[in-house]
């Protein structure tokens, strides 16, 4: 017997695996490239970011087939999105994407896991926990690392990605599920 409840909710596992190793290997390669990057190629690579984010989103959007409501919302969070990125450091827009993704996967997983009939009581507050723990973890990690510093912000700014992000996707899905509009 399986321990996934569909091939779905393994792949989404496996994505999350994914995403949490990412986030490990940055412990590793500790400061990295980023600060000795040049402005030109932070941006390009701001750039590339922003279009793979966009083409993710627009092909969600023509498998899903969203209404005006839900494009409305999409287009609001973009917004809010793009102007938290633009205020913010190097290493907090790392976060930002680190921990949306990890908790959006989490969340998809515990979504998927309630449909095929497990019992999970509330999957955003269970995958926000859970994202959050992973980033205080990460922090945490970072006491033991001669070439990190420990700062008790990033684990509350890693859990603000975390429920910014489950907030956003709970939001479309309240919208895709009750509002009916062409």
């Amino acid at each position: 017997m399986s321990f996934f409840t569909s091939y779905r909710e393994k792949r989404l596992w496996f994505y999350t695996l994914l995403v949490l190793v990412a986030i490990i290997a940055t412990l590793i390669f500790g400061g990295g490239l980023g600060p000795t990057m040049d402005q030109e190629l932070q941006g390009a690579l701001f750039f590339y970011t922003m279009i793979a984010i966009a083409i993710t989103v627009l092909l969600h959007g023509l498998i899903t087939r969203p209404k005006k409501a839900e494009i409305t919302v999409w287009l609001g969070l973009s917004a809010v999105y793009v102007m938290l990125y633009l205020r913010l450091g190097f290493a907090e827009r790392s976060h930002l994407f680190e921990y949306s993704v990890l908790a959006i996967f989490i969340h998809k997983a515990l979504i998927e896991r309630a449909l095929q009939g497990k019992k999970i009581a509330n999957p955003g507050l269970l995958a926000f926990l859970a994202a959050f723990a992973i980033g205080a973890l990460d922090e945490f990690i970072q006491l033991f690392l001669p070439s990190r510093v420990f700062y008790i912000i990033d684990i509350l700014f890693n859990g603000f990605a975390a429920f910014m992000a489950i907030g956003a996707s709970s939001a479309i899905r309240w919208v895709r599920k009750n509002i009916s509009n062409d």
